[in-house]
């Protein structure tokens, strides 16, 4: 394992990979985060979406940097609750290009007991610095959208 700057953050790809070819706001698999990882923390998947190795990854957002779509932020280590869809379009829409996208139905945000969701501009985001990672958007949120990293409260796929 790396040692990592205090707190530990890790890059996370916002991208669960269920999109259609037309969603605009998906992994493209251009590979540019790939190259900028000097630690070999990325990689892409079979679908040619990034995946981040959190064991690898020193939190440098390098990656975050030079990704296209925006797709690549820096979460702290600790909260493992995360939205894996950056689709900002009105929930039919945003129906039609993937299976787990959010829709702003805002069910993520009545339950999250510490306030640390919010839904903005048709997407659920999550503060990391008010998340207690209790899991309950996750577990309440209907498309999946949401995602614990842990896999203990939802399935990793």
């Amino acid at each position: 394992m790396i040692n990592k700057k205090f707190p530990p953050r890790s890059a996370f790809v916002h991208c669960n990979g269920d999109c259609t070819n037309t969603c605009i706001y998906g992994c493209v698999g251009c590979m540019a985060c790939v190259r900028a990882c000097r630690f070999g923390a990325i990689t892409l998947n079979e679908r040619n979406i990034a995946v981040v190795d959190e064991n690898k990854c020193v939190g440098c957002g390098a990656c975050s940097r030079v990704c296209l779509q925006g797709l690549i932020q820096m979460h702290l280590d600790a909260n493992t609750i995360r939205v894996r869809c950056m689709n900002h379009d009105k929930g039919v829409d945003a129906r039609k290009e993937c299976m787990k996208s959010c829709i702003a139905c805002g069910i993520c945000q009545r339950t999250c007991p510490s306030g640390a969701v919010v839904v903005k501009d048709n997407l659920a985001v999550i503060d990391d610095e008010l998340c207690l990672s209790c899991g309950m958007c996750a577990a309440f949120c209907t498309r999946k959208a949401i995602l614990d990293t842990r896999g203990v409260i939802t399935p990793l796929k």
